[in-house]
């Protein structure tokens, strides 16, 4: 839960279920090239089947605000994130990099990967696995961090 994602996605899924009544979170500006996990082991396993090793750089090549996704998680569970989030300073970081973008350009060239799975896709499929979880732990969570 100390990453920025996840707090995001449980965030929501406690609040659509009313384990929490709002999200603390620092800079909504910061932007980052999420990508799902799935697509990544993918390039990955493309990498091993090379006859010879090298260097290639994995992500989608598109930038996401932490605003936006704020807006697609909670879009998505029908709630308006302006109720919810609050900015709070104790979560900016002293040395934050604002924005961090993959050029994923040699990993389409030479292996042909290309990421399957788009942010909004991505940003449900947290959202509806924070769901089941806390669902299925009915309703205790995780016990680490909190929203």
């Amino acid at each position: 839960m100390e990453f920025v994602t996840r707090k995001v996605s449980d965030g929501v899924a406690k609040i659509k279920l009313g384990m929490a009544d709002e999200l603390r979170l620092g800079n909504l500006d910061a932007k980052r090239d999420w990508g799902f996990a799935g697509d990544y082991v993918e390039a990955m396993w493309l990498m091993l089947q090379q006859p010879k090793p090298d260097d290639y750089v994995i992500g989608t090549g598109k930038a996401h605000s932490v605003r936006e996704l704020c807006e697609i998680a909670f879009s998505h569970v029908g709630l308006d994130w302006k109720k919810y989030v609050r900015v709070d300073k104790k979560f900016f970081r002293p040395a934050e990099v604002d924005h961090l973008i993959a050029d994923a350009s040699k990993a389409k060239r030479v292996l042909g990967w290309r990421p399957r799975v788009n942010f909004r896709q991505l940003v449900g499929m947290m959202v509806d696995a924070d769901i089941g979880r806390l669902k299925a732990n009915g309703g205790r969570g995780s016990g680490v961090g909190s929203a």
